[in-house]
């Protein structure tokens, strides 16, 4: 799960043999009591296909809206806020230990994804040189 800045909010590596519409519901259960001001989650259109709508809204209240392809729409579209989730997959994948699966873990998985947008986020708050102080 990702803000609209494409920053990682939470994180959950499950087996491949759990679908992501499946794996959704362990993000939510882990998100829960978190982020006090979460209201709206934007999700891609396989998660319209269960009934995790509804059970989102029972479960904490939030408004899961589903980012649909347009209407007779063919080939490929630019869709309103995936390109944010495809967006930070980008900025992961530039990191060598995410390339693969070289974690014996999933809890290891996690962290070094955790590790990565950690130094993405500082690389940001660090001044760049052009910007620094003379000494």
């Amino acid at each position: 799960m990702v803000d609209t800045l494409g920053l990682v909010l939470m994180v959950v590596v499950h087996a491949a043999n759990i679908q992501d519409y499946q794996g959704a519901r362990l993000v939510f259960m882990k998100l829960r009591g978190l982020f006090p001001r979460l209201r709206l989650i934007w999700a891609d259109g396989i998660y319209a296909y269960t009934n995790l709508v509804e059970w989102v809204q029972r479960f904490a209240g939030w408004v899961l809206e589903i980012v649909k392809k347009p209407e007779g729409q063919k080939g490929f579209a630019v869709l309103p806020r995936r390109w944010v989730v495809e967006r930070t997959f980008g900025w992961l994948g530039r990191y060598r230990r995410l390339s693969k699966d070289y974690e014996h873990s999933t809890q290891s998985s996690e962290a070094m994804i955790y590790l990565a947008m950690i130094h993405i986020m500082v690389r940001r708050l660090a001044p760049s040189k052009a910007n620094a102080a003379p000494t």
